[in-house]
């Protein structure tokens, strides 16, 4: 089993964050307005694949074949 983790938006992502997501997070969070509080990813695990949810509803995952996708918590499951 693999523990997820939470942290601040523009902070160094935690150890247990994947490099291959790291480029795109700081994608995403160069376009969040600078206000304060700043919002709060969540990393969680779906079938052993990482899914970095902001608390905006931004996702960030990796597929199976290693891309990095981003959507909105929202999106319809294809």
């Amino acid at each position: 089993m693999r523990l997820g983790t939470r942290w601040t938006a523009g902070t160094v992502p935690p150890a247990a964050v994947p490099a291959a997501l790291h480029a795109q997070l700081a994608a995403v969070e160069a376009l969040l307005p600078g206000e304060s509080p700043r919002p709060s990813w969540t990393l969680t695990f779906l079938e052993g694949r990482p899914i970095a949810e902001l608390d905006t509803g931004v996702t960030v995952s990796l597929t199976a074949s290693g891309d990095v996708i981003v959507g909105h918590a929202d999106d319809p499951l294809s």
